[in-house]
């Protein structure tokens, strides 16, 4: 046992020496004490613990720490922070012991640290993804806490053998889903391709390992063919004076099982398996000059493919990614991506924020962390929406691939892959997003749904008449879209219901009945609806019409019925106190895909949803599509695992829910008619039109106008209207 002990205690210093050689930074004098201090503190706190695999625990910290130094490139205090990051956790160590260690700096990141090593052993999905919004919001604290949790992932990926296997796939699928996304936001690439391929090794192990088989039975043949590459353009390169490296960079596993995939091909036709890299010595002023000169050399011997070259040097990623990437056809007539970058470049795209801000002059603004910093803080401030929707939002906004676009000034605008018209105008600023009427791409009118691409120039067109609608959330994509939209409509629902208010209590006065607390606890039972502001909001929109509140009143008058009435409420439990914030809606109907189809489905029984819970379909082997609750205990792993057989779903509310109606007009043809009844049908708020076509002949006039309205109370108070416009004779509906 003292022998191991030795040996233990070998190994350990052998790992701390380590980590002081590979840091990235250079460490001064004062660094070198404040790890050794941390290490020693560590090294005491963990001196009883053992991991699942039998090793000490220290060894965890310290690779952690590794990880932060050489990988990320972090400074001495996020090694230091590492270090300690599981100390307050699991020791006697508290956080006032930390503080008074090693500083507020190195404390504040280990507190952060330990909130999310708590939150992840929740068992439940919702509150687990809660957390995590919740977790997001300290990211303008001290993005290194998220930075140093992405390095804690990776090592106990790294280590994950010595788990049971249903934790091993629990893990690794979190992995997937939230961390890789993560590391691929903040620049880290390398840890976004290791993550990956690590989940995916416990995720699918049978493919993982034919995929890997085939790669190591082709590194051969790609080495070969990275030495014929050189070979052409190296006599070249070296004439100009370039001093420079050519290393071959391959396709990741987890890349190419999804190209198999989404491509339904085999292994052999990846054509794309690796990658050749360029990396060129340079100064800051004349690197984007060699690299253009670099592409001049290449596409001097290699043909290009014109629709592959992709500029990151004129317009960084917001991740702040710099390269040139072209694709090339490169010995024995095979398409061949070469990426160049300086060495700064380099260093960036594998080290991310930190390499970042080494190479930052001065107080210069980092525009893209920075910049998306600021942009998450404000949807996570603003943002209501069910935890687990918001997670997957907030996944696909960060893994999705960038445009850029150009306002009409000629600014460049970084947008993810299928962001639309209307995205566009909320990343501009959010009240042009809400004043947005049209759009015009490349000069042309396009509606606010069209798909943006990127070098585009568009131009947004507002109107002060114009408000968000509910079917501006089917085709929006970025998160901060979203929430100002579901924002603005809850605020248009609270004004109808005030409006409401006042017209229900005129309408009452008329039937001789006060409203009072008596009579809007009658009116709840009679509609069946749940508090006063959901009766008000359907009054105001004209769900409940004069007829209704007519056989109301005969029912609230009926002294027989009120009697009976009295008697069951005794017997029933006591109303709920109203909820003055809450709208609520009585839902019906469920609805799938962007298209709001009525498709045959059943209710898990897994979660049991029922009308009016935040669900999503999931279309089974066996059994069709299968509706589950948002917070099912299943959500995270069907999103993680089995992304592409998610369709959205919804309860929809069948008598407020939008609909199209077509109206057939005719009448005698005055001048002006057409302005008169566009103009009559565009004053009502609640009302949007859709098409609108009009003919003359020998003075008579017909038109056909498409229009989407909430209900029929709505469209019938359109139609009367119109037919108020001087030489309208006929309204029809089609």
């Amino acid at each position: 046992m003292i022998v191991s002990e030795k040996i233990e205690n070998k190994e350990i210093a052998k790992q701390y020496k380590e980590l002081l050689r590979i840091s990235y930074q250079t460490l001064s004098d004062e660094d070198k004490k404040l790890i050794r201090s941390a290490f020693d503190t560590a090294v005491d706190a963990h001196r009883n613990q053992r991991r699942k695999s039998g090793e000490p625990y220290i060894l965890h910290p310290i690779s952690v720490a590794k990880i932060v130094a050489q990988e990320i490139g972090l400074d001495a205090t996020s090694i230091a922070a590492a270090l300690l990051h599981d100390v307050v956790e699991d020791t006697e160590y508290s956080f006032e012991d930390i503080e008074k260690l090693f500083g507020s700096g190195v404390a504040r990141i280990v507190e952060g640290l330990t909130k999310i090593s708590k939150l992840s052993k929740e068992s439940n999905v919702s509150l687990q993804a809660e957390n995590f919004r919740k977790l997001l919001l300290t990211l303008n604290d001290d993005i290194r806490v998220i930075i140093i949790k992405i390095a804690d992932r990776m090592h106990n990926m790294q280590t994950l053998d010595a788990m049971p296997e249903y934790k091993q796939v629990k893990i690794a699928s979190e992995t997937l889903y939230i961390y890789a996304p993560l590391s691929h936001r903040i620049g880290l690439y390398n840890i976004k391709t290791e993550l990956e391929d690590l989940s995916f090794k416990y995720t699918e192990a049978v493919r993982y390992e034919f995929i890997k088989n085939k790669i190591e039975d082709s590194r051969e043949s790609q080495d070969q063919y990275i030495k014929s590459f050189s070979e052409i353009i190296q006599f070249a390169l070296a004439e100009e004076g370039l001093k420079y490296q050519i290393k071959g960079r391959s396709k990741s596993i987890f890349s190419i099982n999804r190209k198999m995939t989404m491509q339904n091909i085999p292994f052999e036709n990846v054509f794309d398996k690796f990658a050749i890299r360029i990396i060129y010595k340079a100064t800051h002023r004349n690197e984007k000059f060699l690299a253009w000169k670099i592409y001049s050399i290449i596409t001097d011997h290699f043909t290009p493919n014109p629709t592959r070259l992709r500029d990151w040097i004129t317009a960084p990623k917001s991740n702040g990614y710099e390269a040139l990437h072209i694709t090339v056809m490169g010995p024995s007539n095979k398409w061949v991506e070469v990426q160049i970058r300086s060495e700064r470049m380099n260093e960036i795209a594998e080290k991310g924020y930190a390499a970042h801000h080494k190479y930052k002059q001065g107080e210069q603004k980092d525009i893209g962390i920075d910049s998306w910093l600021d942009k998450l803080q404000e949807v996570l401030e603003s943002n209501n929406e069910n935890p687990v929707d918001f997670v997957e939002n907030f996944k696909l906004n960060l893994y999705a691939k960038e445009i850029f676009v150009f306002t009409p000034t000629g600014e460049i605008k970084s947008l993810p892959k299928g962001a639309t018209a209307l995205d566009f105008a909320f990343s501009i600023h959010t009240e042009v997003g809400m004043k947005t009427r049209g759009a015009r791409v490349n000069g042309k009118l396009v509606p606010l749904s069209r798909t943006l691409k990127s070098g585009e120039n568009v131009e947004v067109i507002t109107s002060e008449n114009i408000k968000p609608t509910a079917n501006w959330l089917d085709f929006v994509q970025t998160s901060r879209a979203k929430s100002k939209i579901k924002s603005s409509l809850n605020e248009e629902k609270k004004r109808i219901a005030e409006d409401g208010r006042e017209t229900l209590r005129r309408k009452l006065k008329q039937l001789k009945i006060t409203l009072n607390d008596k009579t809007i606890r009658h009116m709840l039972r009679y509609f069946n609806l749940n508090n006063s502001l959901d009766l008000f909001y359907r009054v105001g929109l004209g769900t409940i019409n004069n007829k209704q509140l007519k056989d109301f009143s005969t029912e609230f008058n009926s002294s027989f019925l009120n009697f009976f009435k009295k008697r069951i409420r005794k017997q029933s439990p006591e109303y709920k106190k109203e909820d003055k914030e809450q709208i609520t809606q009585r839902f019906d109907t469920l609805v799938f895909g962007k298209e709001k189809e009525n498709l045959k489905h059943s209710l898990s029984p897994c979660c049991n949803p029922i009308a009016g819970d935040p669900v999503f379909g999931f279309v089974s082997v066996n059994e069709g599509i299968k509706v589950h609750k948002k917070d099912c205990p299943n959500a995270l792993s069907l999103q993680s695992n089995f992304a592409y057989r998610i369709i959205k779903a919804k309860w929809v509310d069948s008598s407020s829910d939008e609909f199209t109606a077509i109206l057939k007009l005719s009448g005698i043809d005055n001048m002006g008619i057409v302005s008169e009844v566009t103009q009559s049908i565009s004053g009502d708020m609640s009302v949007n039109i859709n098409k609108l076509s009009f003919d003359s002949e020998d003075g008579i006039f017909t038109g056909l106008i498409s229009v989407n309205v909430k209900n029929k109370t709505i469209l019938n108070r359109l139609i009367n209207r119109i037919l108020k416009v001087k030489g309208v004779d006929k309204v029809l509906r089609e």
